[in-house]
C-alpha cells in the first residue's frame, strides 16, 4: 500500500482507457524508531489503522504515451482512541494528494520471441485536501512532489515478465524540510487472457532527514516534525487481477508487508478493487 512506483511497464494503445476504484486497509502496532523496531507507535498512540479509497485512471494518448491520475481518500485512526498530540484528535480523514503522471515507451525490440521495453515516467503530485502535514496520524506531508522514473521490462514468449524501476523524488513544502528520496522496485509476474499476477519488492531511501528520538528531532518539534524524518523502507507485495466480464470489467486484489524500515511503520495490509477497461 505504500510503494511509490505508481507506474508500470505496460503501455496502452491509443484511445484505451482504464479506470480503477479500490479500497485498502493496513494496520501496525510496531514502528521503526530510527533503525530499531519498537512496540507501539510514536506519541503512545498504540495500534494505528489506515483505510484508503483510491481512484486511478490511465489513458493512451498515443501508442507510446499515456497519462495517469490518482486521487486517494484516507482515514487514519488510533485504535485505542489516543489523541495525536499535533492533530488533537484520535482520527483524521480526508482527501490527500492528486497525482498526475506521463508515461512513455521510448524503445522496444524483440529478442528470440521475447519483448524488451525501455520507458520512463514523469510525475507531479500536490495536496488537494486541507490536512495538517504534522503529527503521527497525518494523511501526508503536505508536499509538492516531482518524480522521474526509468522502467525496464522483459517479457518472454510464455508471458512471464520481469520489471525494474529506478527513480528520484523531489519534495517541496512551505512548512517542512522534507527529504528527497530515491525509489526502486523489482517485479516478477505472469499474465494471460484470464489472469494476471505479480510479486513486487519496493524500496525507498531518503537522502537526508532526522531520526525519531534524537535530540535534533525533539528540538525540531518532535511529532510536529515527522515529515522531516529520514524515511526508508523495503516492502514486499503480491497483486492479482482477473477479468470477469467481456474484457471490460475486472477485479484486483493485493497484499503488502513492510520488511524493514527507518522511521517508518511496520505494517501489513490488503487492497481490493474494481477495474473498468475501454478498448
Amino acid at each position: 500500500m505504500q510503494s511509490q512506483t505508481i507506474l508500470n511497464g505496460f503501455y496502452p494503445e491509443q484511445g484505451n482507457l482504464t479506470v480503477a476504484v479500490s479500497y485498502g486497509y493496513k494496520s501496525n502496532d510496531q514502528f521503526f524508531v530510527g533503525n530499531s523496531l519498537a512496540p507501539g507507535n510514536p506519541a503512545m498512540l498504540g495500534t494505528i489503522n489506515t483505510e484508503l479509497y483510491n481512484i486511478y485512471g490511465e489513458y493512451g494518448i498515443t501508442d507510446w504515451l499515456s497519462g495517469v491520475i490518482t486521487l486517494p481518500y484516507i482515514s487514519v485512526e488510533s485504535e485505542a482512541g489516543v489523541a495525536d498530540p499535533v492533530q488533537m484528535t484520535d482520527k483524521v480523514d480526508g482527501i490527500q494528494d492528486l497525482g498526475i503522471y506521463l508515461k512513455a515507451k521510448v524503445f522496444e525490440t524483440m529478442v528470440d520471441q521475447a519483448s524488451f521495453k525501455l520507458g520512463g515516467g514523469l510525475g507531479y503530485s500536490l495536496p488537494v485536501g486541507d490536512y495538517n502535514g504534522g503529527g503521527v496520524l497525518s494523511l501526508g506531508n503536505q508536499a509538492h512532489d516531482i518524480s522521474a522514473v526509468a522502467i525496464v521490462q522483459y517479457t518472454t514468449s510464455y508471458n512471464f515478465f520481469t520489471e525494474f524501476q529506478g527513480g528520484y523524488s523531489i519534495r517541496e513544502s512551505s512548512d517542512f524540510e522534507i527529504p528527497n528520496a530515491t525509489i526502486f522496485s523489482g517485479k516478477l509476474g505472469y499474465f494471460n487472457d484470464y489472469f494476471y499476477a505479480d510479486v513486487k519488492l519496493g524500496i525507498q531511501n531518503s537522502q537526508s532527514g532526522l531520526d525519531i528520538g534524537t535530540p535534533e528531532f525533539v528540538a525540531a518539534g518532535a511529532a510536529a516534525a515527522l515529515p522531516e524524518t529520514k524515511v526508508d523502507y523495503t516492502e514486499l507485495s503480491f497483486n492479482i487481477f482477473v477479468p470477469v466480464f467481456q474484457e471490460t470489467l475486472g477485479i484486483s486484489a493485493g497484499y503488502a508487508k513492510t520488511l524493514e524500515g527507518r522511521n517508518f511503520n511496520d505494517a501489513s495490509g490488503f487492497t481490493a478493487g474494481l477495474v473498468y477497461m475501454l478498448r
